[in-house]
């Protein structure tokens, strides 16, 4: 079944993170592949899109001079219209925010079927930035409403889903998980080797890394505790931290504060997904112990590249991994963490073979993850009985927003 996706989403490339990679993947498998795909996201100032897809952006503002994020503003009645007369088989929205609002109004004016992931423990954002506990409450109920008008609600990993049910959404959802854009398997040893020398890095000392966002909410101070704890212990390493975000200033701070700066490198954010596989082939282990994450996408990259990952036992990012076959585990504290590193690191055989098990066990291309969830868009489609609207006789959502074009 040929159909034209809709993917809606609150960020797009040139931001970076899961979500927006997500997207990425799917507009471009389904463009390429399966059908016809139009990503509708907020404008960047100075952003050229150029992809084998349409990107159809809409008015933003920026959310702080921190952050790369902005927030849409779409809408428009004018924008909301041309959306509308797209003529989109099906809506899926990765963001229960401003996009899946855009996402009601569309679908109340043409009545096709609509899809919501939940990719994000949003509770945590909310806990951070949300002063009060009534709007706390009114904010988690505002998502979840919005989540309950999907036809069909997705959850990236049980660890998500789980969530889900904890703020409180009552209804039925399918796991459907992502992918990785990285072929399987290491790349070449002197490619590998350049990150050597990139960095200066000494022969016969263990390399660790992260990719993530540089925020606290990633438990990155258990990783620096804990290679604090690795270094008193008289331990030789290096550390690579891949990222960026609003905490890399005051993570800068604590590094230093450590006394870590000439084991730990910071690369900031790579954006040449070869170079990004070199550092995964490179490293020795992967740590990764967020308890935020729902999914962990980098956790499948480093498995792509059988670099084995350290997480949290329990977290939704420790999903469909088995201690000590495809991965390890550790308690969420920084002796915990210090422990299992030294372990690990002092049987290098135990590593090899977790990482060749990963690349084994937990890879997914995108193409393969998106092929499902394009079956899934043609059962629903196939089997869709609503007629298209007859104004007279229904409502707008009621907490809509629309403004003059």
């Amino acid at each position: 079944m040929n159909l034209k996706v809709g993917l809606m989403n609150d960020a797009f490339p040139p931001t970076l993170d899961g979500t927006c990679t997500t997207i990425l993947n799917y507009a471009t498998t389904i463009q390429e592949k399966l059908g016809r795909s139009v990503v509708i996201t907020p404008r960047v100032p100075g952003v050229v899109d150029n992809y084998p897809f349409e990107v159809y952006r809409y008015d933003s503002f920026s959310f702080s001079y921190r952050d790369e994020y902005r927030v849409g503003w779409p809408f428009r009645h004018a924008l909301r219209e041309r959306v509308a007369a797209m003529d989109l088989d099906i809506l899926h929205f990765h963001t229960p925010l401003a996009s899946a609002v855009f996402g009601r109004l569309i679908n109340w004016e043409t009545r096709i079927p609509m899809i919501a992931t939940y990719h994000t423990k949003y509770d945590y954002d909310i806990r951070k930035r949300v002063p009060t506990a009534y709007l706390q409450n009114w904010a988690l109920d505002f998502i979840v409403r919005n989540l309950s008008r999907a036809d069909e609600v997705w959850a990236v990993s049980e660890g998500a889903g789980e969530n889900l049910k904890k703020i409180g959404y009552q209804g039925d959802y399918i796991v459907m998980p992502n992918g990785v854009d990285f072929p399987k398997g290491k790349v070449r040893e002197e490619e590998a080797r350049h990150i050597d020398s990139l960095h200066g890095l000494p022969a016969d000392v263990p390399v660790y890394l992260y990719v993530g966002r540089m925020m606290w909410y990633k438990n990155i101070r258990i990783i620096l505790d804990a290679l604090k704890k690795l270094r008193d212990d008289g331990r030789d390493f290096r550390m690579i931290m891949v990222g960026k975000g609003s905490d890399e200033g005051a993570i800068d701070r604590y590094i230093a504060r450590l006394g870590l700066k000439d084991r730990i490198i910071r690369t900031g954010k790579i954006g040449d997904r070869e170079l990004l596989r070199a550092y995964y082939s490179r490293a020795d282990l992967f740590l990764f112990p967020s308890v935020f994450d729902t999914h962990g996408i980098v956790v499948r990259e480093a498995a792509a590249c059988g670099c084995p990952s350290l997480l949290v036992r329990g977290s939704s990012s420790a999903c469909g991994i088995t201690e000590a076959e495809e991965g390890f585990t550790a308690e969420e504290n920084p002796e915990a963490f210090a422990r299992r590193i030294a372990e690990l690191t002092d049987h290098p055989e135990w590593l090899k073979k977790a990482g060749s098990c990963a690349m084994d066990r937990l890879f997914l291309s995108w193409e393969d993850a998106v092929s499902i969830a394009y079956k899934r868009y043609e059962n629903l489609c196939a089997n869709w009985k609503y007629p298209l609207p007859c104004h007279a006789q229904m409502k707008s959502p009621s907490y809509s927003i629309t403004t003059a074009p």
